[in-house]
């Protein structure tokens, strides 16, 4: 009887658990069914959006591979005049294309392209400083001082590169001196690549300033065994 008694009570308690999932899901098996559809539709969204992306890419490298490839060198320049700059994957394109205005002598065309991409807020940092100071440089006497003292400001990506810059502006402008303390202090800085420190030391010896002197090692002498 106990066992009849409680199998009656097992069938009742089950009754029960599935009438109160039946009136759940009636309920709220609708909001169930669209977090469903949400969660597949966002992942079918997300994969067609990563792969247009991709294939986006994909069509704006081979376009600059072709443009580069360009034997002749105004169809080159036309070819990179003709793709889309703005933006951080253009900040590519804009360096290109600048570098291709100077050589065909389009030094304005060049400074305007640059400056272009210092401007644009959606080129990461990095590239609008280095768009900035290549700017400064093709400008040449004509730089902004103010400009490259920013560039020049510790902490910078290109802060040696912008002194090297400032040093060649006091020089045309005949500071001499500044120059030299200036270039000074670009040799002596631990971050000065190989290549600057030979351009440093090559300017500094034809201002006729002495090489730096090599420090001079203190020895205790030895002393001999009694």
């Amino acid at each position: 009887m106990t066992n009849a008694n409680e199998s009656f009570i097992d069938e009742v308690t089950e009754a029960v658990r599935r009438d109160r999932l039946n009136r759940w899901f009636r309920r709220w098996g609708w909001l169930v069914a669209v977090l469903v559809l949400a969660i597949v539709g966002g992942a079918a969204t997300y994969e067609w959006s990563r792969s247009r992306g991709e294939a986006a890419a994909e069509l704006r490298g081979d376009a600059i591979l072709d443009a580069l490839e360009t034997e002749d060198a105004g169809a080159r320049l036309a070819a990179l005049s003709g793709l889309p700059r703005g933006g951080d994957e253009g900040a590519v394109v804009a360096l290109l294309l600048a570098a291709e205005q100077q050589a065909a002598g389009q030094a304005e065309e060049a400074v305007a392209t640059l400056r272009a991409m210092a401007a644009d807020g959606a080129v990461p940092p990095l590239y609008r400083d280095l768009a900035s100071l290549k700017a400064l440089m093709a400008e040449g006497a004509g730089a902004d001082r103010a400009a490259l003292e920013a560039l020049a400001a510790p902490g910078g990506t290109f802060r040696l590169l912008a002194l090297e810059q400032v040093a060649l502006l006091d020089l045309s402008a005949g500071r001499r001196e500044d120059a030299v303390a200036t270039l000074r202090t670009i040799r002596e800085d631990a971050g000065v690549t190989a290549a600057q420190r030979g351009r440093v030391e090559a300017l500094l010896a034809a201002l006729g300033v002495p090489p730096e002197a090599a420090p001079e090692l203190n020895q205790a002498p030895a002393q001999g065994t009694e």
